[in-house]
């Protein structure tokens, strides 16, 4: 297979020969140095031929392992051109010996020396990006770790046009990271990795590029940083709820497999997920275009014949799986993703399905008179097939009307329509609003959401920058060395989740008791893998980024000194903003138990018990350990109670206060309504997006609906109260006219003469309400039944 090599310095490419894949290249061509070098034939062979060394059992650098011979030789040929300071050859030595590529042992100091020659020597923008993680990381201590050296040479790489600095850079800047926190720098730099991002996802086929999320948090596997029903991520209220019989266990090959029996049973939900399963592709399963495509036909035809005809009972929803199974058929066609670019079958397939109003078939065809693909150019006519789709919530449609609306002027209109698609996290959509909010365009400018949008948009777009595939991978094949780089320069580049995975890997805290040391055949971790501060490092920065379990873990490095001093404080205050913030369980046992034992904090019996309270409340699953914990700290409290102990004791927790009456509520609320409208006031948009972002400046701003809420539930409750008294008065007013029906009958019957005409103006009867009343008085003879609930009810 061959590749085409580009070069950021400018530099003419050369055609590569390619067998053998290093984390230096990616399937999108994007190569950042071309190799020019005299070999002999031999040592090409073995250079492009040997996959990399695995394993992770022994230190890097003190691997002896001898060069075989044809090995020995390519080396001392490049060692021989990099000495006459050829930049080729002082790249591929420096490469070779970081990534560990060709069979060659890793050697990071090596490593670090030919990048920072080649660096030196050139302006090499790939050595300057090195140059600054091993500042960073300092990885294989091959170097002392150099915030202010590593911002540097990033950001020296990135005015040479590297794209993975460029997004490092404007992280740093961000987050505050070996310089003060500068939004507009951070911005500078993320808008030049969004332009890039954008472009990229614009091109190929119609409607763009397809981008796959490879970044997920290794821990969350196991069910997160302190295992299944422990951390904040499979616990509580994102524990999974499930019933004995369903498949939320199941292994993801079982589930594939049990489709397909499904499927072979013509069972057509299964054979439309697994459609999409093929169609879209994940880490566990390879993307098949045409395997997807003979599921879908098959669905599409349990319910049209080939004519188009209708030949299935919609009984049970056929006809709206058929239709959305005809919208990705004619999205392959349009395409041409695992058959034949046609421009009638897409369209004979997208108004089959638009004949079901289904909105991806809508915005499709919308897209083709767009762009004129197969059709006359029809900009009116494709604005209404997208605005069919975007009234039934289709994130795309919504995109192409706010961009329609953008061009005419209508800015209003287009930022709605963007908001909608942000919320489906539509890359187009999200650069449009850091467009508008970095440009100040009908608002005021927000630089703290410019930053916000642009980052995500980059982070949008994996495959163009970042290492996440090749970590993933090595992760997967066990070998963690491997993966903790990959993983490291995605963190560096300000992913989370890349963060927490890093300092997962580096975590030796996993557990309090590990028999790691007395398993004879458990192999012991490289020394690359054993680094406390770092992992410490990647903790911090993940739960400055809002991850729950990440806060934890600080505490818990804080609390025992691992990686840092040890701090109390901290630990209490990582503890408190887990629990109170976020509400996490285990956050909120630790502080009951530092609380108990007065470690960090003043010890209090009566808060140890608040916080042990609050963790079985928010985690139904921490009922055995905190009801163990109870029961420790109720006999503590008695035995302090009767030594006449100084800590303060469990006591009953004070009386609510009492119900508001009824003008004590309204004037609270004409107070909170007062109060709403001053913060609207003082608002200088009124944009939901105003407020500054996480880290220095936050993101978002929930709406209160309280008020409204109250409201409604005020006018619901007038309105049952008003229905009920006008059924009693109906009710009453039906009784009263039989009872006096059957007095007449019964004068009539006993007198034979006509009752007396009604006279008009007749007073009431003695204690009888004039009108009636809403309760009847003694006397009445409704008053027995009124007494005994009701007749009636």
């Amino acid at each position: 297979m061959e590749r085409k090599v580009s070069n950021p310095d400018g530099r003419d490419p050369m055609t590569l020969t390619k067998c053998q894949p290093t984390s230096r290249f990616n399937e999108h061509g994007l190569i950042y140095e071309r190799f020019k070098i005299p070999i002999s034939f031999g040592g090409f062979v073995l250079l492009f031929m040997d996959g990399p060394r695995q394993g992770n059992s022994l230190d890097s650098d003190r691997d002896t392992k001898q060069l075989s011979k044809p090995l020995a030789n390519a080396v001392r040929t490049l060692e021989a051109a990099a000495s006459e300071q050829n930049p080729d050859a002082l790249f591929l030595l420096a490469e070779m010996n970081f990534y560990g590529n060709f069979s060659h042992p890793r050697n990071y100091k090596e490593a670090f020396r030919r990048y920072k020659e080649l660096a030196s020597f050139n302006g090499n923008s790939s050595a300057q990006h090195m140059l600054g993680f091993m500042y960073a990381t300092g990885i294989g201590d091959a170097v002392q770790r150099d915030q202010a050296k590593s911002l540097m040479y990033h950001t020296f790489a990135a005015k040479g046009g590297d794209i993975r600095s460029e997004m490092t850079v404007a992280y740093r800047h961000h987050a505050g990271i070996g310089t003060s926190r500068d939004c507009n720098e951070a911005v500078i730099y993320y808008k030049k990795v969004a332009d890039k991002a954008i472009q990229y996802a614009r091109s190929g086929p119609p409607g763009g590029l397809t981008l796959p999320k490879e970044a997920f948090r290794i821990a969350d596997e196991d069910g997160g940083v302190y295992g299944d029903g422990a951390s904040f991520t499979s616990s509580g209220s994102n524990s999974n709820k499930h019933s004995p019989s369903s498949d939320q266990n199941a292994a993801f090959d079982d589930l594939v497999e049990y489709l397909d029996l499904m499927a072979r049973k013509r069972d057509s939900k299964a054979s439309f997920s697994l459609g999409r399963l093929y169609y879209e592709g994940n880490r566990n399963l390879k993307r098949s275009y045409k395997t997807a495509s003979k599921y879908f036909m098959s669905v599409a035809r349990e319910y049209w014949s080939p004519d188009g005809n209708v030949i299935s009972d919609d009984s049970i929803g056929k006809g709206k799986l058929a239709a959305t199974a005809a919208a990705y058929i004619g999205r392959m066609y349009l395409r041409a993703e695992g058959v034949e670019q046609n421009f009638q079958k897409a369209w004979g397939w997208f108004k089959l399905g638009m004949s079901m109003g289904e909105p991806f078939c809508q915005y499709e065809l919308g897209l083709m008179y767009l762009l004129g693909l197969g059709v006359e150019k029809n900009p009116v006519l494709a604005s209404e097939y997208f605005k069919a789709a975007a009234k039934q919530d289709w994130a795309a449609a919504q995109v192409q009307l706010g961009k329609l609306f953008l061009d005419q002027g209508d800015l209003n209109a287009a930022v709605s329509y963007f908001e909608l698609g942000f919320r489906h996290g539509h890359v187009e959509a999200i650069y449009h609003l850091a467009e508008i909010n970095n440009n100040g365009v009908g608002r005021e400018r927000s630089c703290g959401h410019a930053a916000a949008y642009y980052k995500l948009v980059a982070e949008k777009t994996e495959a163009l920058h970042s290492s996440w595939e090749e970590a993933n991978n090595a992760y997967e094949e066990g070998d963690l060395e491997t993966a903790l780089v990959g993983y490291m320069m995605a963190a560096e580049q300000g992913y989370e989740m890349a963060q927490s995975n890093v300092a997962y890997i580096l975590d030796e805290q996993k557990s309090i008791i590990s028999l790691d040391a007395l398993l004879p055949w458990k192999s012991k971790r490289a020394s690359i893998l054993k680094n406390a501060i770092l992992s410490l490092v990647y903790w911090t920065r993940s739960a400055k980024q809002s991850n729950i379990d990440s806060m934890v873990k600080m505490g818990d490095y804080y609390l025992s000194g691992y990686g840092t001093d040890v701090d109390l404080e901290k630990a209490a205050t990582c503890y408190q903003s887990a629990a109170e913030m976020h509400q996490s369980a285990q956050a909120a046992w630790n502080l009951g138990w530092m609380h108990e034992n007065g470690i960090g904090v003043e010890q209090d019996y009566h808060l140890a018990m608040r916080y042990y309270t609050q963790a079985l409340e928010t985690n139904s699953e921490s009922y055995l350990p905190v009801k163990l914990s109870l029961t420790k700290l109720r006999f503590r409290n008695w035995w302090n109670t009767i030594t006449r102990g100084n800590v303060n004791p469990i006591h009953p927790e004070p009386e609510t206060e009492e119900t508001p009456t009824w003008s004590q509520w309204v004037a609270k609320f004409l107070e909170n309504e007062r109060e709403l409208n001053r913060q609207a006031e003082h608002d200088d948009t009124g944009s939901r997006y105003d407020d500054p972002m996480p880290g220095g400046d936050d993101y978002y701003d929930e709406i209160d609906e309280g008020t409204l809420e109250t409201l409604v539930i005020v006018a619901l409750a007038g309105a049952l109260a008003f229905l009920v008294y006008y059924r009693q008065q109906r009710q009453q007013n039906h009784r009263r006219a039989t009872t006096e029906q059957r007095r007449r009958q019964e004068l009539n019957q006993a007198g034979g003469a006509q009752a007396p005409a009604p006279v008009a103006n007749e007073p009431p009867l003695p204690e009888r309400q004039a009108d009636g009343g809403f309760f009847p008085p003694p006397g009445d003879p409704n008053f027995d039944a009124w007494r005994a609930g009701g007749i009636g009810h």
